[in-house]
């Protein structure tokens, strides 16, 4: 069988698939709060065989909404709000996943088909946090946190997870990529305090680690457990892939189950090399050297490139976003594609020939 469509058992969870759907911001909740967009977005996805459907970056605070249409889970009426979610994900065979974040200075921002910029406070905007007052781009300088924040902020994330878990969620992935929070921690380049959450790499690495292990503590043994990094922020003196590897090794000890392998989202204006798999060296790095499982995503948009990157064991899974907007049903095709015989949904059975 293609390798694509192997089951993996990570703790007590097992996925029919590694085809995973990665999160995406819709900006279609109120506050904070799912609708029916969402349980037709992410179930549709679920009906299309996908392994596992994961949530938009779900704050774990009001503030840390990416903008004021996002998902959070701060309260037990988002938690109540996700279950008929999960509840239809979980009925299709896939598992439901929850991606729990925190936007920090790249907090309270406008949907993109609004253009780009600040939400104010008429737009139903907030100030906004971070490690250090640097701003990111032309938005607001951010307030620095300060020891109190910081520990609010990890009491926040754990009590995201015991929301999580009553909502029917079977995995937690932590968002430490693309510029927000926690990667604002991590990177020299947006972290520039004096403290003991600053400077070096061990400080810079103590915040994320913290938010982790507070989470790993409520979060049962036998559920898994991810990590999404940005491997590198592409820029001199930033974050990087070494740097990368010291942080998966550390979240390996703490339990971290697959380390979710993207990039970028630090610094405006980068030049990135984007092109097809571009980003799976570094899933297949930190694979070979922390001993992890990871996930390779971007820019992966068909099922024998897909094939390709799990047989020449550059990630364990596969992670896509805008190939899911294009075709929901990916996981289905791919199946046919492949020469794999994959059970459709009871509904859908007779347009499979």
């Amino acid at each position: 069988m293609a390798k694509l469509f192997t089951p993996l058992k990570i703790k007590e969870v097992e996925f029919k698939n590694r085809i995973f759907v990665s999160p995406m911001c819709q900006y279609s909740s109120v506050g904070g709060l799912p609708t029916d967009w969402h349980i037709v977005h992410l179930g549709s996805r679920a009906v299309g065989g996908a392994g596992l459907v994961m949530t938009e970056a779900t704050a774990v605070t009001p503030e840390g909404r990416i903008s004021p249409d996002d998902t959070g889970i701060w309260s037990d009426d988002h938690k109540i709000a996700f279950q008929n979610i999960t509840r239809f994900i979980r009925g299709q065979g896939a598992v439901a996943g929850i991606q729990l974040g925190h936007a920090g200075r790249k907090a309270s921002t406008i949907p993109p088909w609004e253009g780009r910029g600040y939400a104010g406070k008429e737009r139903g905007g907030w100030p906004t946090e971070a490690p250090s007052a640097l701003a990111f781009d032309n938005l607001p300088v951010p307030r620095e946190m300060n020891k109190e924040d910081i520990d609010g902020i990890i009491d926040a994330f754990a009590d995201a997870a015991r929301r999580s878990l009553s909502a029917g969620f079977q995995v937690i992935e932590l968002h430490m990529a693309h510029g927000y929070l926690m990667h604002q921690f991590l990177s020299p380049l947006s972290n520039q305090r004096t403290d003991e959450y600053g400077g070096s790499l061990e400080n810079r690495m103590r915040m994320p680690l913290e938010v982790t292990k507070a989470v790993r503590n409520v979060w049962p043994d036998d559920l898994p457990l991810f990590v999404r990094i940005s491997a590198t922020d592409w820029v001199d003196g930033g974050w990087d892939l070494i740097q990368s590897i010291s942080l998966s090794s550390e979240l390996k000890k703490i339990g971290v189950d697959l380390i979710d392998c993207s990039s970028g989202g630090l610094v405006p204006g980068v030049n990135i090399p984007v092109g097809p798999g571009y980003q799976t060296e570094f899933s297949e790095e930190i694979r070979k050297q922390v001993g992890i499982l990871t996930g390779a995503v971007g820019m992966i948009t068909d099922s024998a490139q897909a094939e390709h990157i799990l047989t020449t064991e550059q990630s364990d899974v596969i992670l896509m976003a805008r190939q899911f907007l294009r075709d929901p049903y990916w996981p289905l095709h791919a199946a046919k594609e492949l020469g794999v015989d994959v059970e459709w949904p009871r509904q859908y059975a007779r347009a499979k020939q």
